[in-house]
């Protein structure tokens, strides 16, 4: 599974349009799709309260179609592995590369929901959203017809100094951080925001309390980057020994 799922990631960071991962993903959906069929047919008329067959077994006139179905699990399997190991990783990236906030945050730990919040803004995870025009219109004298393919850079708008204040500074205190739209916006915001930010604050909180003083290893870490999934592709820590 996590195979398919780097190769959708690659696909859709393939702004070269390079045909080789193109062909590569094509065939990991084709094989999570056939996966997903094969587990459609064995929850149909079983009682079983899961999300899958919830879906499938619906009331006719409310059920999505087998198609459907499967293009909405892809979306939640999708949302739910790197993206969030991103944010967790870029809050640590954003602590060690701000010490001051990370001693803060070792003093008070119902501080990492704002670490949370500015991380989203200072360093998105993901940095665009793509949306279709459904019809025309015009904004700040750009005209969009109906069909149009339109890439919001969610990264860029986090950076935007006309709504943030010092947009380059990492600052926990800012009082407008949750304007940011690391999860996108609209009816097609990221569907499981919440659940990201509760297992990264989890997974945060159980970093910084059981490795005493946890620190960066510079020459084993990446730094984050990106165009499309941002964040560091290695990061390495150490930390003390227990009772030290």
């Amino acid at each position: 599974m996590r195979s398919w799922y780097d190769h959708f990631e690659a696909a859709l960071a393939n702004f070269t349009g390079d045909r080789t991962i193109r062909e590569t993903a094509q065939r990991s959906v084709e094989e999570f799709h056939a996966l997903l069929d094969e587990s459609i047919d064995s929850v149909r008329g079983a009682d079983s309260h899961s999300l899958l067959a919830n879906l499938v077994n619906a009331p006719m006139n409310l059920r999505l179609s087998n198609d459907e179905i499967k293009r909405n699990l892809s979306i939640i399997f999708f949302g739910g592995i790197s993206t969030v190991e991103a944010l967790l990783l870029n809050c640590l990236w954003a602590l060690f590369e701000h010490p001051d906030t990370l001693e803060r945050v070792r003093r008070d730990n119902t501080l990492i929901s704002k670490v949370i919040e500015e991380t989203m803004r200072w360093l998105s995870p993901v940095q665009s959203a793509t949306r279709h025009v459904t019809e025309p219109f015009e904004w700040r004298g750009v005209h969009f017809a109906a069909d149009d393919t339109v890439n919001c850079m969610l990264g860029g708008a986090n950076r935007d100094p006309s709504i943030f204040a010092h947009p380059d500074r990492f600052d926990i205190d800012r009082p407008n951080n949750r304007r940011h739209l690391g999860f996108a916006t609209g009816p097609h915001a990221c569907l499981g925001s919440h659940l990201a930010k509760s297992e990264v604050r989890i997974g945060l909180e159980a970093i910084l309390d059981a490795l005493r003083n946890v620190r960066l290893e510079r020459s084993l870490t990446e730094p984050p980057t990106g165009f499309e999934f941002r964040q560091p592709r290695k990061l390495t820590v150490s930390w003390d020994p227990q009772g030290r």
